[in-house]
């Protein structure tokens, strides 16, 4: 009797033991928030609702349902996955296929239940590096955030000191304009006067013009020309300089021997400033006081002219450069405006990578080529973020055809710099280049998971 109540109590205990560990093999491989698809019954559901199987078929490592829902924690089905806990660290899903292969995929090591594998538990671990790093980010986010902050303010003073530097310039350009109208006009008055006097006209020359130059012809200061103060000072002009005959001097002077000013002035004056056939011996023009001055103040509204003309197009080239600068987009706040006239640099083996945001992006090699890798082109960010992309396009052309372009990815980071150059394709470059002005703000995430 004895002996018969000892062996149904140990039946009892193996039953109760099997049937916990079928509980335990039934729930292998499966998340909190699917259990109640695997509730022990009569029957299981497949997930996909295809068929109906016997809840002893789940996890028996024969596949039956084809969304293999019935053996999450074996590796029966292609098409199944297994959940790793990980307690300590993120949860994740493996391909079913894994499970038992000698490989421990999940940090917990519960893949490898009923395998060779000896693996230790490091999630905790893991869980702790994680929560390290995703506390560096924060804070670098938060310090981001703050120079962000910042950069904004200084961005709109700049927007601010820009318009009101292109009001300037604008107004500047506005009185060079009028004193380069009041130059030109002058200067077309001095050569107009120059030109009348280069052509005689005793109008503009005057009267005493004609008395200087009856002074010059008179060398001994008597009050008349003789004959041979005109020969003396006057030449026939042929293909060379001839000096006069006393024949040709007499003809000149009417057939008489002496002239006075009032003949000279209705006679000889006339013959000096309408022929060119007489001149005074020398350049008549440079002893003429009204011609030279007029020349002089030719040569010295062409040179103002000048100038102002200089300063007008130096104006005008800077108010054309400052309104294609203006017309950049640099964010909702001009938080990106400090980038622009900035230059950054990054060395990788043997070249040298610039990027000049709102410019262009450049390569140089350690022999001193330089090729261009593509101009500013436009935002091209995502719809949540514009302002996370850059593209530069139109460089150099590239061997292959076409021409070179960048892609440039703004990440978040206390300071402003290249942080690395890929060239994924030929002649398609993508560089990272971390900037405050990147960071966004982000809801405080509850933490790498719950159960941490």
């Amino acid at each position: 009797m004895k002996l018969l109540f000892s062996c149904s109590l140990l039946l009892f205990i193996t039953a109760a033991c099997l049937c916990g560990s079928a509980a335990t093999r039934k729930l292998r491989g499966i998340s909190s928030s699917y259990k109640r698809f695997y509730r022990e019954r009569r029957s299981f559901l497949c997930i996909d609702g295809s068929r109906v199987i016997p809840f002893e078929q789940v996890n028996d490592d024969y596949c039956d349902c084809e969304d293999g829902s019935d053996e999450p924690g074996t590796s029966a089905c292609p098409r199944g996955r297994f959940y790793c806990t990980n307690l300590g660290f993120r949860p994740h899903y493996i391909p079913s296929s894994r499970v038992n292969d000698g490989i421990c995929d999940c940090c917990d090591a519960s893949d490898e239940y009923n395998s060779h594998a000896r693996c230790q538990n490091s999630c905790w671990n893991l869980g702790q590096r994680e929560r390290a790093y995703v506390e560096g980010q924060m804070r670098t986010l938060d310090e981001g955030l703050q120079l962000k902050q910042q950069l904004i303010e200084e961005g709109v003073l700049l927007w601010r000191e820009k318009q009101a530097q292109l009001r300037e310039l604008q107004q500047v350009a506005e009185d060079l304009q009028i004193k380069l109208e009041e130059h030109r006009r002058r200067k077309q008055e001095v050569e107009q006067t120059l030109k009348a006097l280069e052509a005689g006209d005793t109008r503009v020359r005057g009267k005493n013009s004609s008395e200087s130059t009856f002074r010059l012809l008179d060398s001994n200061k008597d009050g008349s020309l003789s004959v041979e103060e005109l020969q003396e000072k006057l030449v026939l002009v042929q293909e060379e300089e001839l000096l006069l005959s006393e024949e040709e001097a007499v003809a000149l002077m009417g057939g008489g021997r002496q002239m006075d000013l009032p003949m000279f002035q209705h006679s000889l004056w006339d013959v000096l400033n309408t022929e060119n056939r007489v001149k005074i011996r020398g350049i008549v023009d440079a002893e003429d006081p009204h011609l030279k001055a007029a020349d002089t103040a030719a040569e010295r509204e062409a040179s103002s002219l000048k100038k102002v003309e200089e300063a007008y197009d130096t104006i005008n080239m800077e108010i054309s450069d400052l309104r294609k600068k203006l017309t950049i987009d640099y964010g909702p706040d001009w938080e990106f405006l400090f980038l622009n006239s900035q230059c950054y640099q990054l060395n990788v083996y043997e070249y040298t990578y610039n990027l000049c945001p709102f410019n262009q992006v450049t390569q140089k090699s350690t022999a001193g080529s330089e090729v261009s890798l593509g101009r500013w082109g436009m935002w091209a960010g995502t719809p949540k973020n514009p302002y996370s992309q850059m593209v530069y396009e139109n460089g150099e052309p590239c061997w292959q055809g076409g021409s070179r372009s960048t892609t440039v990815t703004l990440t978040c980071g206390t300071e402003t710099a290249l942080c690395g150059v890929k060239e994924p394709s030929k002649c398609q470059y993508i560089i990272d280049f971390q900037t405050p002005v990147a960071c966004q703000p982000v809801l405080k995430q509850r933490g790498i998971h719950s159960e941490l």
